[in-house]
């Protein structure tokens, strides 16, 4: 809510609100918000708030007589960047700093020294900040920049991966978290579709899930990480039916084919065997492959598929 000095938005010349108010007599008045509204507005909690103030400083600096302290459009904007300094994995204290017009922020370092790698649990707090409040424009800014850092296997394997597991325990156990799923996934997935290298000759790999099989975003880091090592794939997506897939390798006739599946319901769905019989090599990746149908090869991380697929290609 807004104080009370303030009346109705008044709009400018471009037809937009202002940020300021004008009262009964057209006079600008500044706006303030209580701290409930701004806990609402930024999707944070009002006990965190109250935690900056006191630790760092980062409260209300207007005070109305007679009222409690209020949050300016200012005091908004330095909680606006802290909040997008610590989703990046910076340390609350070093944002604090930062947005007070200290020392650059810095991030968390294990051991000490001057080379030592950024702390990778305090980047996957980070992204999991920002995916509480479902701040998907943030989400997608923190894998861009964890990819050109680190590269496509190393942002999965040290960020996004854990979080994602960690997400989909809190859902197993709670029932609560979908939404942030869905938007993490959506914000990973676009951050990652850079394109693939054109393809020279035959194409080096066709990835599909298995029929029914709904979680394709490792199918889509896996072929981000290919076209880092100047590998082209080509992705079928999500359930793609058996029919489906066959006819799609009879139209590329990829060197090879990478086959997901998490259960392994929807592992025994996947013409594997008629792959096999037209002498398809087959990659399979995800729990569900168990047994690995003689023939077909079972690669258990993100590196190795990467590397089986380079290898089968010669890059």
């Amino acid at each position: 809510m807004i104080s009370r000095v303030t009346a109705g938005p008044a709009r400018g010349r471009s037809g937009r609100y202002d940020s300021a108010r004008r009262n009964r007599r057209g006079w600008r008045c500044a706006v303030h918000w209580s701290a409930g509204a701004v806990a609402r507005m930024l999707g944070v909690s009002p006990v965190t708030l109250r935690t900056w103030d006191r630790r760092y400083g980062l409260g209300p600096s207007s005070r109305e007589e007679g009222r409690h302290r209020r949050y300016s459009e200012a005091d908004v904007a330095r909680l606006r960047r802290m909040l997008e300094l610590t989703g990046q994995g910076v340390t609350p204290a070093s944002a604090a700093a930062a947005v007070l017009g200290g020392a650059p922020p810095e991030r968390a370092r294990a051991g000490g020294g001057p080379r030592a790698l950024a702390v990778e649990p305090e980047e996957a707090r980070g992204f999991a900040r920002a995916a509480s409040r479902l701040d998907q424009p943030l989400m997608s800014a923190l894998v861009t920049r964890l990819v050109e850092r680190d590269g496509v296997v190393r942002a999965w394997q040290d960020v996004l991966m854990p979080f994602l597991i960690a997400l989909g325990e809190r859902i197993a156990a709670q029932g609560s978290g979908v939404e942030v799923e869905h938007l993490a996934t959506a914000a990973i997935t676009g951050a990652l579709r850079s394109g693939s290298p054109p393809v020279s000759g035959r194409l080096p790999a066709l990835l599909a899930c298995a029929p029914e099989e709904q979680h394709s975003l490792p199918l889509d880091v896996l072929g981000a990480a290919l076209a880092e090592r100047g590998c082209a794939s080509r992705g079928l997506g999500a359930r793609v039916p058996a029919g489906a897939l066959l006819d799609a390798v009879t139209l590329l006739a990829p060197a090879v084919v990478v086959l997901w599946a998490h259960d392994p319901a929807y592992a025994s769905l996947a013409p594997v065997a008629d792959l096999l019989e037209r002498g398809q090599p087959v990659l399979l990746g995800g729990p569900g492959w168990e047994p690995v149908p003689p023939g077909a090869r079972w690669v258990a991380s993100l590196p190795d598929a990467v590397e089986a697929v380079v290898k089968l290609n010669r890059f």
